[in-house]
């Protein structure tokens, strides 16, 4: 059996998968319509990924009620954990991010079957099989490029919102005060967004340091959580919140520097491949090349 009837069955059992979707969806009661709806209630935040906001409307009508089967807690757990860490959680739920999961599955080997048979790639058969767990796990790549990029932005920003928090608390406000003064005036920050995060869980009834506690569960990053247990640790003991912000930031930035040397030794380690394997060869023949040159033509 050749490469060409491999990828006529393959687009046979996507042809019946893609028919069995729409079938099942135009013949499905809508006695379930309200669990179809996002958990919340309410309309998600636009997403910052086009292709995201391009899939959702084929999601809640095609994938979200086939979603909505898969009740595997673990599973459903980490992907809650994921979204939560990346910042999502306005943006997608973990129904919906399944339905994604499912619907790029199925999508991205049909799309690569498509423009095979229309542009005659000649991508082999196992490619376009290969394209399915592609699309499943896009979602999770998803999710962790904002989740490091969310951690980057917070380490960036921690030392100064740290500072600016020890001063306005010398200043005379209280720590919740100085932290809305904070997330008034910093607005479009990462951290800003957070810090005011916590203050409507304090709003809503929560502790503070279940507030913050929380804080360090959306941003899973070690300085968070180091900063988080330190302020909590304070708020429990009656220590001067101002002297230990300034301690925290005088800590975070060393940190950091030491990160930045790390980061400058691994690319001086990292620089020594290209040069082997291109510069020095390079130099080589230029220094080299005419005596050899000389030494091959008998000195002529």
């Amino acid at each position: 059996m050749g490469s060409a009837e491999f990828i006529l069955g393959g687009a046979l059992f996507l042809a019946a998968v893609s028919v069995y979707l729409l079938v099942s969806t135009l013949l499905t009661n809508n006695t379930d319509k309200d669990k179809l709806l996002w958990a919340t209630g309410q309309e998600p935040a636009k997403s910052k990924s086009a292709l995201v906001n391009w899939s959702r409307p084929f999601v809640h009508n095609f994938t979200l009620q086939h979603a909505l089967k898969i009740k595997n807690p673990r599973y459903r757990k980490r992907v809650e954990r994921l979204i939560l860490t990346g910042g999502l959680s306005r943006e997608l739920n973990v129904d919906e991010f399944i339905g994604l999961q499912i619907l790029w599955g199925v999508a991205f080997p049909l799309l690569l079957l498509i423009m095979n048979f229309a542009l005659d790639l000649g991508i082999p058969w196992i490619g376009v099989l290969l394209a399915s767990p592609v699309g499943i796990y896009f979602p999770h790549l998803y999710a962790n490029n904002q989740k490091r990029s969310r951690e980057s932005a917070v380490r960036a920003d921690l030392p100064f919102f740290a500072d600016l928090l020890a001063l306005s608390t010398e200043a005379g406000l209280d720590f919740i005060s100085a932290l809305q003064r904070i997330a008034d005036k910093a607005e479009g920050s990462v951290f800003a967004e957070e810090l005011a995060i916590v203050l409507k869980d304090i709003k809503l009834g929560a502790s503070r340091a279940d507030a913050l506690r929380g804080l360090a569960k959306r941003i899973d990053a070690q300085e968070i959580v180091s900063f988080v247990a330190v302020l909590v640790d304070a708020d429990a003991t009656g220590a001067s919140i101002s002297q230990v912000l300034k301690d925290q930031s005088v800590q975070i930035r060393l940190e950091r520097f030491v990160r930045a040397e790390k980061a400058g030794a691994k690319a001086s380690q990292t620089m020594l491949i290209p040069m082997i394997l291109f510069i020095l060869p390079a130099v080589f023949l230029v220094v080299f090349g005419p005596v050899i040159v000389q030494f091959i033509s008998g000195g002529k």
